[in-house]
């Protein structure tokens, strides 16, 4: 490949990592295009995991070897075995260079470093001849490494080919760092910062999501509405600060609670209400993490437990077109629960006045019509 060649793989892997829509896709994107611009068969991006002491591969791309998954869980390789992502950059930092890429060949010799152990071994249980190898540096220090190899008898990388992998692995950490950017950026507009669980913007866009599931497969979906009681006399008789411990401790009992239910989602609505969606299980699997937290919540030592509202399409609550109704039953239910100072949760269905007071003509909006309501509305 000529010099417009490679100029035109480094615009194109650029481009590739920048419109890569989640973490894993620029991963790919960085491991699919050092791999073509280098002329590879398979390339891998793989993360130095530094309290762990190990190399952990985020993505493999290309022609996989048997064993080989794509996004592997748990492919790992110990340093103490591939020192050379925590050594090899700071030897050339000690003597002023940068960090440089480079070959090993699967007979453990090459035109690069000529380390041979481990990583020729690996070239040859796959079948490969050669790979080169370069480290990525993130913030100012090695975050982890590119890997592009050949198969057996296609040509050797030659130091160009490394000097190149170096300049790629450049680009790629600017990628990572675009990436880190922008998840942090998502993670910051879906997390609620005090409690750390979901927003109500995660909400929205999970129960819109889980709503067209039900109406495509009949997936069952459940929603939790919770209301925690006594927060104000905390904040007016202690002050906020330990009104945001209780918001904070509720919030952790919710999260424990929730994850009996496998891929629920815990949120915090704002101010003093929570939520929890699930998507699969029934609704009297849902009813009983709802039980346990109502009597979690009662256990705390701030506060005045929990009012708790369910609504589930498991239950008889008739046709669920919209995330809006389901949120419309379970805030009735939720309301029904508060006014009547219940220690259990009130079940949309299983309650019949709450299906009736969520589906009467508003009166000065859903949410005070509720609050209005009283348990003998």
């Amino acid at each position: 490949m000529g010099v417009d060649g490679r100029l035109r793989a480094i615009v194109e892997l650029s481009q590739a990592m920048a419109a890569a829509p989640t973490e894993t896709a620029s991963w790919r994107a960085a491991a699919r295009g050092a791999m073509e611009a280098l002329g590879g068969s398979f390339g891998a991006l793989s993360v130095w995991e530094r309290d762990q002491g190990r190399l952990r591969v985020l993505v493999n791309a290309g022609e996989r070897a048997e064993g080989e998954e794509e996004f592997p869980e748990d492919e790992t390789y110990s340093v103490h075995e591939f020192p050379e992502i925590a050594e090899f950059p700071h030897e050339r930092w000690a003597v002023g260079a940068g960090p440089s890429a480079w070959v090993e060949t699967a007979s453990g010799a090459g035109p690069g470093s000529g380390r041979g152990g481990p990583r020729a071994a690996a070239l040859r249980r796959r079948g490969r001849g050669c790979c080169v190898v370069a480290p990525v540096v993130l913030h100012g220090r090695a975050w982890g490494e590119l890997y592009v190899a050949r198969p057996r008898g296609a040509p050797v990388f030659g130091r160009d080919d490394a000097d190149f992998a170096t300049v790629i692995a450049s680009v790629v950490a600017a990628g990572l760092a675009q990436t880190e950017r922008l998840e942090e950026v998502r993670r910051l507009a879906f997390t609620d910062p005090l409690t750390g669980l979901a927003n109500r913007r995660a909400v929205d866009v999970r129960l819109d999501e889980a709503v067209a599931r039900h109406r495509r497969e009949g997936a069952v979906v459940s929603l939790v509405v919770c209301d925690l009681n006594g927060l104000k006399r905390v904040n007016d008789t202690h002050g906020h600060a330990v009104g945001d411990r209780l918001l904070e401790r509720f919030g952790t009992v919710l999260s424990v609670c929730g994850a009996k239910l496998p891929g629920a989602l815990a949120a915090r609505l704002g101010g003093d209400e929570f939520c929890l969606v699930a998507v699969g299980p029934s609704a009297d699997e849902v009813i009983a993490v709802a039980d346990e937290l109502c009597a979690r919540a009662g256990e705390l030592n701030l506060g005045e437990g929990v009012a708790c509202g369910i609504a589930s399409t498991g239950d008889p609550i008739g046709e669920v077109r919209s995330a809006r109704r389901l949120f419309r039953l379970a805030d009735a239910a939720q309301y029904r629960a508060k006014g009547a100072r219940s220690a259990v949760p009130v079940v949309a269905g299983r309650d019949e006045r709450v299906v009736e007071l969520a589906d009467a003509p508003p009166r000065g909006g859903d949410r005070r019509r509720f609050r209005d309501a009283g348990p003998g509305a």
